[in-house]
């Protein structure tokens, strides 16, 4: 069921608490999450009251939820896909198009950018591989064109890293487009730190790790299970350091469509270990994996009702608080925070998507 958020009043409304400064946290807590980036608001950004689109222009919450495999190969398939309810769409030049088909592919996504439907939605191409024959080309066809990100395949060490960056500099890509890095290698995940601190460099565009599970479990030489206990330990370890140096990092896709139970129970999974979403194969997977990874209505009821009890004058200055026969400590109201402006940037966004298909071309 959708939750209704108001964010211009109450007492934890958006206005009425504006995102704090990184300056009044500690230096060793500066290293913000780059699917939130509300920290810097000015504390008059809703005064006065303004609509949902330039909100979440100014809010920049990034939500990436669900982020959907579109083949580049196919015109009408794009066509829908940006008509769906995907955070993210994410065109891809690379697995699902064929060698002979590259070159057609790489056209259908240039036009297919153009489309009306996609103002204002998160677009990421995924280019082939650097080293093959299509990369750079594919680098300079979108160099121009209205996308959030350019997702790079085997990113397996920095040096790796620094050579997708270098292509972006180098073709004149918008400093506004971010490098994505699929982490799908032993490889990659033994190096994933040192990738990772590459985040924390000045100019750098990293900001999104996408985890490629179909060629990690193929590289394993693993088997594909209902519970990925074979991925597990990889997958933390790649949350680890995603964590460690401030970057998104989105579970890998689900490939029975079919099998809705063991989709839901990745999900709850990835969710629980604390990825921001995950990557989708089909429309058909978006209304489930929004539901796991999106605040439920009791978490959005909890993260009230603290900052509420913190905003309480003989609660001002303490450190922790009883709540409910609970100790509540201030990070639990950092947490409650996020999790309001979660759900208010999700109800925004999705009322912007459909005020923007009411609108004429």
């Amino acid at each position: 069921m959708p939750v209704s958020i108001n964010c211009t009043t109450g007492p934890f409304s958006l206005k009425a608490q504006p995102p704090r400064s990184t300056r009044d946290f500690p230096l060793s807590r500066q290293r913000h999450h780059e699917c939130d980036d509300t920290r810097l608001l000015p504390a008059d950004a809703f005064d006065p009251p303004m609509s949902a689109s330039k909100f979440i222009g100014m809010m920049n919450p990034k939500i990436r939820r669900s982020a959907l495999y579109t083949p580049g190969a196919n015109p009408t398939v794009l066509q829908k896909a940006a008509r769906s309810d995907a955070d993210v769409l994410i065109f891809d030049l690379e697995d699902a198009v064929a060698p002979g088909a590259k070159a057609d592919a790489r056209q259908h996504v240039i036009k297919a950018l153009s489309d009306p439907a996609l103002r204002g939605r998160s677009v990421v191409v995924r280019v082939n591989g650097l080293g093959t024959p299509w990369c750079e080309e594919d680098v300079r066809a979108v160099a121009g064109a209205p996308i959030a990100g350019v997702l790079f395949p085997k990113i397996n060490t920095p040096q790796d890293a620094q050579a997708a960056q270098t292509m972006l500099n180098m073709h004149g890509v918008s400093r506004s487009v971010d490098l994505w890095c699929m982490i799908e290698t032993p490889l990659a995940i033994l190096n994933v730190q040192a990738i990772g601190q590459l985040a924390g460099q000045q100019g750098s565009r990293i900001t999104t790790w996408v985890l490629g599970t179909n060629d990690l479990v193929k590289e394993l030489r693993a088997r594909h299970t209902p519970q990925r206990e074979g991925l597990v330990p990889m997958l933390a370890l790649v949350l680890l350091a995603a964590r460690a140096n401030g970057l998104c990092v989105l579970d890998g896709v689900h490939n029975d469509v079919k099998d809705e139970t063991s989709f839901e129970f990745t999900c709850q999974q990835g969710r629980q270990m604390g990825f921001d979403g995950r990557t989708l194969i089909h429309p058909s997977q978006i209304a489930g994996c929004h539901l796991a990874y999106s605040p439920t209505d009791a978490e959005i009821t909890d993260a009230r009702e603290i900052i509420e009890a913190f905003a309480l004058p003989e609660n001002k200055g303490k450190g922790v608080i009883q709540l409910k026969g609970r100790m509540v400590e201030l990070l639990h109201a950092e947490i409650a925070e996020q999790i309001l402006r979660t759900a208010t940037a999700i109800e925004l966004a999705a009322g912007a998507r459909a005020s923007d298909s009411q609108t004429p071309a």
